[in-house]
Order: structure tokens, then sequence, then C-alpha cells
């Protein structure tokens, strides 16, 4: 059974403007529809960041200009997880998801609440799920969480992602993705997890902790890795030629990737952003374009799609000397001045193998 905890750290609130009323029980589950029509559902927020477009977006109206300064506290429910979390305190960098009425959300070290938000007057915790992460060597950070059908789908700061019923807050299951690599750095998770199609869409973002960044796809009803791709082409993969180093900088190239993507589902293409290569600030260490860091990656099964370059060759030690720097909201049009480098391998005009759960050579899946 789920474990309750008593520590506070975090705290939910309620505000109030005039009234909120009682959103009846439903039996309704988050499916493929529902995430696709996300932003018709305003009274909701039923993925991290709004809708696969990730526009942030609410269409509520109820609070505006004139009076948001009249919001005040109504009530609040303190969630767990201050213990050994250090002088950063919890990093529960956390959007609570919301389906009529209850909420979902989590602490640092990944103990996921349920919160009956459907009283005005007060919150109450219907369930909660605590997963056991050691504390010891791992970070009290999450960054997010989703929704899929009955399933509450989170990533752990010890690399493990779970799946929990949402009316009981038992683990379905659990698996371990993110481990120490065969070249002994530590992969995790910087990311929340989108769920789309059947599938759990999850990234490495451990970059400058000198691993490979990674997206990686699960099948949400079972946690089974389908596959994985690797921003940083391992020698012999398509983009590997940018690595133009003979040390072997590939091997911890970096690339992380710690902002939640996006998905399309006309195109089914999720877009991610990648981080900059490592060695950070020794470009000498790693001659050439460094592909896939600095990049906007489209990845649809197995099968790339465009991912336009945005810093062709990342020296930070110049750009601190004076050189205009590159900036995120520069991106696209970067992009767009590189387009003729993208490089398309032969799997771009293949069938995706995404529904076969044929996985990346680089790694089998546990």
């Amino acid at each position: 059974m789920p474990k309750f905890s008593t520590f506070a750290s975090a705290v939910i609130g309620g505000v109030l403007l005039a009234s909120i009323s009682v959103v009846a029980q439903y039996k309704m589950t988050v499916n493929a529809d529902r995430l696709v029509n996300a932003q018709s559902e305003p009274q909701n927020w039923l993925m991290m960041n709004g809708d696969y477009g990730a526009t942030r977006y609410s269409k509520l109206s109820q609070i505006n200009r004139e009076n948001v300064k009249n919001l005040r506290m109504v009530w609040a429910l303190a969630l767990g997880g201050m213990q050994d979390v250090g002088q950063n305190g919890p990093e529960a960098e956390v959007n609570p998801l919301i389906d009529n009425g209850f909420m979902y959300a989590s602490d640092g070290w990944g103990t996921l609440y349920k919160i009956d938000a459907r009283d005005g007057a007060k919150g109450s915790f219907a369930w909660v799920a605590d997963p056991g992460v050691k504390h010891q060597g791992n970070p009290p950070r999450t960054r997010g969480i989703a929704l899929w059908e009955d399933l509450v789908i989170a990533n752990l700061p010890d690399g493990r992602v779970i799946a929990v019923n949402r009316d009981t807050g038992d683990i379905v299951w659990d698996k371990l993705i993110a481990v120490t690599d065969e070249f002994g750095s530590r992969e995790r998770f910087f990311a929340a997890p989108i769920t789309a199609d059947g599938k759990v869409i999850i990234a490495n973002g451990a970059g400058d902790g000198k691993t490979r960044g990674w997206i990686a796809a699960l099948e949400a009803r079972t946690g089974k890795e389908l596959w994985r791709w690797y921003a940083i082409p391992k020698p012999g993969d398509p983009g590997s030629e940018t690595w133009k180093d003979k040390n072997n900088a590939w091997k911890t190239g970096g690339a992380g990737l710690w902002q939640t993507g996006t998905y399309d589902p006309a195109t089914r293409l999720t877009i991610w952003g990648t981080g900059n290569p490592i060695p950070q600030y020794d470009p000498q260490a790693r001659p050439g374009d460094n592909l896939y860091t600095n990049s906007a990656v489209a990845l649809m099964g197995l099968r790339r799609g465009r991912h336009p370059h945005a810093v062709r060759h990342d020296d930070r030690r110049r750009r601190a000397e004076g050189r205009r720097p590159f900036r995120a909201e520069r991106l696209l049009l970067h992009a767009r001045s590189h387009q003729r480098q993208v490089h398309q391998g032969d799997a771009v005009r293949q069938r995706s193998e995404l529904d076969e759960g044929t996985q990346s050579e680089d790694r089998d899946a546990p």
C-alpha cells in the first residue's frame, strides 16, 4: 500500500475569487484523445506544459488583470521530501497536473501525491505513493510527471521510471532506465516525461555530467523500453563524422536534454532541444560541428527528422571574450541559416520501426 509521509516541504495551495464549484466524481481516463485536445479542457491541466505544443497557455478567464490582486490563500497542504535536501532545499520543479478536481504532484525525492481539491475550503490527500528513492548519491530534484489513461508516470532522481495507478496509488511498474553508463558517468532525468501514442518519451539530461544525451520511448502499460536515440552518435552512426578529434570525445559528449520536448500528433514527431557539448570550455578537444549538440531534433520512432544545428561549433571561450552569445530565442533563426547542414540518415526514408518495438543498437533494453 502507498506510504503516507508526514514531513513538510512544499505547499499546494488553493486560491479563491468568489466560489469554486464542486466537480462531480467521474471515471474518465486521460486517454489519447483528451491529451491531443487538452486545450479544449481549460478547467484541467493534463500535461506538464499544458498541451503537446508546450504553449503553457490557459483559456480560463475568471482570473484576469483586473482582479488578480484580490487573490488570497484559501487552503494549504504540506508535501513531504524535506529530508537530506542540502542548501538548495527540495527541488520539486513541477506544475501540478489537474484532472476534474484532483491534483497530481511530486516532491523532490519523487514521492507522488493525489490531492482532492474539489472542496473549495480545503484540500486532502487521496493517496501518497513513496517509491523509496535512496537519498545518498541522488539529488532531491524532480521536474514533472505525466498522465496516461489510469496511470500517473514519473521520472525519479535515482534513474527509475514508475507508473502508479491513479485511483489507488499502487505502483503498477517500476523500471531502472537511467544508469551509470559504460564509461562511468551517471545518467539522470532533468525533464518531465511526455505520454503519447501509448508510449512514454523520456530523456537523459545529464550532458554536463559527461554522459551522452538520449531520448527513449517506453511502453506506457508495461514500462518496456522500445527504442533509444543518442544525441551523440557513436563511431559509424550518422553525424559521427562531425566529431573529428582523436580523443574519443563522443564518449562524454554531452547534449543533455533538460527541457521537456513537444509532440505533434499529426506527424508523430517529438521535438526536443539538446544542450552543449562536453568539455564545455575546451573546443580544441572536440573539433568539428559536434552533432547533435545545441540542436533542435525531431524524432519519429527510430527515424530522424530534421535537426537544424543552432551553434555549429560551441566555443564558449570565444563567446566569453566578447562575441555575440547564442540566445535561446534566436534558435529558429540560427537553425534556418544552417538548414543546408541538416543531416538525414537512410532511416529517414524508411518506415518508422516504432510500432515494431525495434530499439537503438547502442544499448539493449533492460
